[in-house]
């Protein structure tokens, strides 16, 4: 996307990639743009915009991930000094807001210790059928020309315990930076 997140009155380059990094880029020069800010998230970005959506007067990045959280960097303060001695005070759109969220996330709690409940009666009884869930997965198999390798991507909407590479010709396994993955190597039996 394209919009005056800084403020100049001239439009930044908003940029989500599929390895989670936001980048904001300005054109300060005619020639190349110049990355002046970046953000890294734990998973792909779908989408990303530019706009005013939370309060009036600060601008923000909505960014949508590829499980669907959305996700937002604001230009809004997120911290507030006093003097020496002074309380801060809340306003009282601040303290509804608090006392709402508040009140959602305990109606939340109740419904998942109601529904865990509702699971533990369902899977103890006797006529319980157990099935793996289906998951869309996204992957990307894509060629480095700078080092000749392959990058593997794997994204699933839950977490990620095992992935076996198996191939019929030897393979070199290289770490990168992103990856928190522990390797393991097996040889195989041709047979």
């Amino acid at each position: 996307d394209s919009f005056d997140i800084l403020g100049d009155g001239v439009k930044e380059l908003l940029v989500g990639r599929d390895d989670g990094m936001i980048e904001i880029y300005t054109f300060e020069s005619a020639d190349d743009p110049v990355l002046r800010h970046d953000y890294a998230l734990s998973e792909s970005i779908a989408s990303i915009q530019g706009g005013c959506v939370g309060k009036d007067g600060y601008d923000e990045i909505l960014a949508a991930t590829y499980s669907g959280w959305l996700t937002g960097l604001t230009t809004e303060p997120v911290h507030r000094e006093g003097g020496s001695g002074e309380e801060l005070k809340l306003s009282q759109e601040m303290q509804n807001k608090i006392s709402s969220l508040r009140s959602e996330l305990e109606h939340l709690q109740m419904k998942v210790l109601q529904e865990r409940e509702k699971y533990q009666q369902s899977s103890q009884s006797s006529t319980a059928v157990s099935s793996v869930p289906a998951f869309s997965v996204n992957e990307k198999f894509t060629l480095n020309k700078d080092d000749a390798s392959y990058s593997l991507i794997l994204e699933v909407q839950t977490a990620i315990d095992n992935v076996l590479v198996q191939s019929d010709v030897p393979i070199d396994l290289l770490d990168v930076d992103k990856n928190s993955a522990v390797v393991s190597f097996s040889s195989c039996d041709s047979e």
